[in-house]
């Protein structure tokens, strides 16, 4: 869990100094900055995801894993979360985008091989050099999150801390029986995810992707890899 805390500390000084220099930054700079930033989040969900050695895999999780999200309505769900923060803490005249902030933010800082290596080496090794790389990465980017979004950003800590430290406790326990293909194949639909992320950043298709119902695919692989498996040894 000290890695996820510090990656939560990291995430919060960083959403803290965009909220101060919000108002000196000038809009147009700031969309420039969310632009680069956009390009930045598609180069990372790119290499990822290019990495899969099961492309098959990766496809058939990512329709499964959208399809249960979208019966599950994740998406709305974290909208309501996002909403209900917002009327809490930001009034009814808070910003528009604290749910966007608080919901692309949760997405990016969650999903991604970085949190789903980091929480194994974690569990496993009590190794916790990935995650302090990925919170100053996550605390960078928090900064322009939060200049451009708003408080929003701040609040991503949350499901931040129950998913990766959930993750993390347990790694420990469930990642002896895991094997590299499957943890390969994880993170690589995790960064296809990304990739979602960076096309609604950069505001490239007509409408919003909806990311947050794709989560339940980060983990089709643990069931998709030992079925197929299973299935060959019975084929022959």
């Amino acid at each position: 869990m000290i890695g996820t805390l510090i990656n939560v500390i990291l995430v919060l000084l960083g959403s803290g100094l965009g909220l101060l220099f919000q108002r000196q930054i000038p809009e147009k700079l700031m969309k420039s900055i969310t632009a680069v930033l956009g390009l930045a989040v598609l180069g990372i969900g790119i290499s990822g995801a290019i990495k899969t050695e099961n492309t098959l895999c990766l496809i058939i999780c990512i329709v499964l894993g959208t399809l249960l999200g979208e019966l599950l309505r994740i998406e709305d769900r974290l909208d309501a979360v996002g909403e209900l923060l917002r009327r809490r803490f930001a009034g009814n005249g808070g910003s528009g985008r604290f749910t966007e902030g608080f919901v692309s933010a949760a997405l990016l800082f969650c999903v991604g091989s970085m949190a789903i290596m980091g929480s194994l080496e974690a569990g496993i090794r009590g190794d916790y050099t990935i995650l302090v790389s990925k919170g100053v990465i996550d605390g960078v980017t928090a900064i322009t999150f939060a200049a451009t979004m708003g408080s929003g950003v701040a609040f991503s800590v949350i499901p931040l801390l129950a998913y990766q430290g959930g993750f993390t406790l347990l790694a420990g326990a469930a990642a002896p029986y895991l094997s590299e293909a499957v943890i390969g194949e994880m993170s690589a639909v995790g960064c296809t995810i990304i990739i979602g992320i960076a096309i609604n950043m950069l505001r490239l298709g007509r409408e919003m992707l909806r990311v947050g119902n794709m989560l339940p695919a980060v983990f089709l692989p643990l069931l998709y890899l030992p079925l197929v498996e299973w299935l060959a040894t019975l084929l022959g």
